[in-house]
């Protein structure tokens, strides 16, 4: 363990993802309208041990905000320069990714994709991660549905507590 904090000095290298998360996105796929959504994401220590809890959640924007998407997971250190990560997703998918992390980036390419028998077919992701101080911007690229690799998502996100500027980024 490292110091006071109890972080795992494995961590150091991905230590930028560390805190609540929160801002906005927008969205597309071939097969959907085009959406806006609210996102919180929170990255968590490992108490003393080698690994970030990830926990993310989205709404709509706008007038309801009806909840939209989930999901859960861990992600390791995988040498100086490396990362791994699981997540799984109330729709029935867990994604694999092994991934590269330099200076407060991190980029993640699936490994594998799975889903349960109901879920509808992802067979390829690619999520990129960038945190410049307090801002975390990402992109996700998706394959699914007989439609190759291309952008889903992205958005920009305010580590806890959000500018001022930014009221209404809060999930």
């Amino acid at each position: 363990m490292d110091g006071q904090d109890g972080l795992h000095p494995d961590l150091a290298g991905l230590a930028f993802l560390l805190g609540v998360w929160t801002g906005a996105g927008r969205g597309c796929y071939p097969t959907i309208e085009p959406f806006e959504y609210l996102e919180e994401a929170v990255y968590t220590p490992g108490p003393g041990k080698p690994f970030i809890a990830y926990r993310q959640r989205t709404r709509r924007s706008g007038g309801g905000g009806e909840p939209l998407h989930a999901e859960t997971g861990y992600i390791r250190p995988a040498g100086p320069a490396g990362a791994e990560a699981v997540i799984a997703q109330p729709t029935g998918i867990v994604e694999v990714h092994t991934g590269e992390v330099d200076s407060g980036r991190v980029c993640f390419r699936s490994a594998a994709v799975e889903r349960s028998p109901t879920s509808v077919e992802v067979t390829r992701v690619v999520r990129r991660i960038q945190v410049e101080g307090g801002v975390m911007r990402y992109r996700l690229e998706m394959a699914a549905v007989g439609k190759p690799l291309q952008f889903h998502l992205e958005a920009e996100l305010f580590r806890d507590p959000p500018p001022a500027e930014h009221p209404a980024a809060r999930v």
